[in-house]
């Protein structure tokens, strides 16, 4: 087996509970590291997911963290097992707990409904709760790294999980205080996109960004620019990510100097500012489009400089998951 190889359909892996038998390839990254999930089942015929990863750090780190973490909250993804390599050219595998779905399908499937958008943002908020008290940062909250089970009796979602640990690190690892880019572009925090020191607030921007999107459903995501033809490997595609995210909720405060040591940010920041006021299209939304509560919930989240953000303990306490006003979106 060459050492970059990946494992087979049918493939029988040995962990230290129990037996592995590959059935299919959920997915695979065109990277160095060459990583692969599988769909798999466990000796007893039940389905689980095995993570594979060549030469990284961060199967390992996912590993470490839900050891730690899995059983202080039942909104964390929880790791089953670790495989026993039993050749050295086997890639270093861990293996997850299976759920039925995750959110960025679902959504595009059906759009949620308000008191099922409420229950993604506290069961999300519960899994980040446990790991910034630590001062812990996932760094890669969207929407598809939160999985859910289906419910019954009209329930749509029994259960909500944040998966894809393997990026969590403290908010004062060289990680963090070096600005490494995480997380996708438009999921990406304003400081994380500058590539400046983030911390558990960059968690903060990601989920209400995820939370946005659940709002508006119909796979439209605020700070995309692909539906204006501007691809991610387009010279002006991040920087139109800014762009967006000037327009939405800018301009840029003043009091962000504070934080901003690269020339270039601050360059970048001036020539947005100085463009005239920005669209705010959330002053313009109709109640139709997003309703006046939920409006109101992600202004209060979704702010520039992430000193401004509310902390996860302040948002769960939000007055928005206990209003009820009626659901005006259009169909």
């Amino acid at each position: 087996m060459a050492s970059n190889s990946l494992f087979q359909i049918g493939r029988v892996l040995t962990g230290r509970r129990s037996t592995y038998t590959i059935l299919k390839e959920l997915h695979r990254a065109a990277t160095a590291d060459q990583s692969a999930v599988y769909l798999a089942i466990d000796s007893f015929d039940e389905k689980c997911i095995v993570k594979s990863v060549h030469g990284h750090w961060r199967l390992q780190n996912e590993a470490k963290i839900l050891n730690h973490y899995q059983s202080k909250t039942r909104h964390l993804r929880p790791l089953l097992d670790e495989i026993l390599p039993e050749d050295p050219a086997d890639p270093p595998s861990i293996v997850l707990r299976h759920l039925d779905s995750e959110l960025l399908t679902e959504s595009n499937n059906k759009r949620l409904t308000r008191p099922e958008i409420k229950q993604v943002a506290r069961g999300v908020l519960e899994a980040l709760r446990v790991l910034h008290k630590d001062g812990m940062v996932h760094t890669d909250v969207k929407l598809d790294n939160i999985f859910v089970n289906y419910g019954e009796d009209g329930k749509r979602f029994s259960e909500i999980q944040l998966g894809d640990c393997g990026g969590v690190v403290h908010k004062d690892s060289h990680f963090a205080r070096e600005g490494h880019l995480i997380g996708g572009s438009t999921s990406r925090s304003p400081e994380a996109l500058f590539q400046l020191h983030w911390g558990t607030p960059t968690d903060v921007w990601s989920f209400g960004n995820a939370i946005l999107s659940l709002i508006h459903g119909s796979n439209y995501h605020q700070f995309d620019p692909r539906n204006e033809g501007i691809m991610p490997d387009h010279e002006a595609y991040d920087y139109t990510v800014v762009k967006r995210m000037y327009d939405s909720f800018g301009p840029f405060p003043p009091k962000m100097k504070e934080i901003i040591a690269s020339e270039d940010v601050n360059v970048i920041l001036k020539f947005l500012n100085d463009q005239g006021p920005p669209m705010k299209p959330f002053e313009r939304w109709t109640t139709r489009q997003i309703p006046a509560a939920d409006n109101a919930f992600i202004r209060r989240v979704l702010k520039l400089d992430p000193r401004d953000r509310p902390s996860v303990e302040e948002i769960l306490e939000d007055e928005w998951f206990t209003e009820e006003s009626e659901d005006t979106r259009k169909p």
